[in-house]
């Protein structure tokens, strides 16, 4: 890694989120059917979820199945959906041993009630962990904004808030990643370069990495080539740099991340 990443009180990384794309096109490359490269994808989960509590990052969020997924073939949701299950029964008590705590975000109005008991399940055994594993299924950032606004709406109604009151903080307040940072760094796999409605209140000034692999094929080196971009990068949180002692530049952005 750059030296940069020694420094890591300059601007540190608490938060990454990955937009897991290119599971079928790994798996059509290499003559598989099915759903081989979700299960290939899930098998790379646990690899990145070591390299990053070895780097300290205290969360990671996937973005496991959009809202729109749902307008995939019948038998791939299906397949997705089984997937998920035999995470949440094979993966929630290394999970737990490893120290990491899962929070599922997202609807769950369209899940089975099997499947509903076993993220209840999975969320109650984990919760002790020191960092987090947000998992975003059936996720879109837009419900997420709308959901938000129908609680606040709801709550100005009943008389528990006042509309005069309501800010950004308030509006944080509601959204399904309340009490976790925001995002410092997303990466998106398979050379795509859009945000694909994914935590869309929550990345106002997240950087950027785009990785050209598939997502199965994103190990930990790829990893750490996104952290010493990351760690490149001046983050201003839309201040102006401002001359040091010595004529030189600071960003005001890493003085107020560190």
């Amino acid at each position: 890694m750059t030296d940069s990443i020694s420094d890591p009180a300059a601007h540190p990384l608490k938060h990454v989120a990955i937009i897991m794309d290119g599971n079928n096109r790994w798996a059509t490359q290499r003559g598989l059917g099915g759903i081989a490269g979700h299960q290939a994808g899930v098998e790379r989960i646990r690899d990145i979820l070591r390299t990053a509590k070895n780097l300290n990052i205290e969360v990671v969020s996937l973005f496991a199945f959009s809202s729109e997924n749902w307008n995939r073939p019948e038998f791939e949701v299906r397949g997705l959906m089984s997937l998920f299950s035999s995470y949440l029964k094979k993966e929630a008590k290394a999970l737990r041993d490893d120290g990491v705590r899962l929070k599922v975000i997202g609807s769950r109005s369209r899940f089975s009630d099997r499947l509903k008991r076993l993220i209840d399940d999975a969320e109650k055994m984990t919760a002790s962990g020191t960092c987090t594993l947000v998992l975003c299924v059936d996720y879109g950032g837009r419900w997420d904004i709308t959901q938000a606004a129908q609680k606040i709406a709801s709550d100005v109604q009943m008389g528990r808030l006042r509309a005069s009151e309501i800010t950004e903080e308030t509006v944080a307040s509601y959204i399904q990643l309340n009490g976790l940072p925001e995002p410092d760094l997303c990466i998106r796999t398979a050379g795509e370069q859009r945000i694909g409605n994914f935590l869309l209140w929550q990345m106002a000034y997240t950087e950027f990495y785009f990785a050209d692999c598939y997502w199965p094929d994103f190990d930990a080196q790829a990893l750490d080539v996104a952290i010493d971009e990351y760690y490149s990068r001046q983050r201003r949180f839309g201040l102006r740099d401002t001359p040091d002692e010595e004529g030189k530049t600071k960003g005001r952005g890493e003085i107020l991340r560190a």
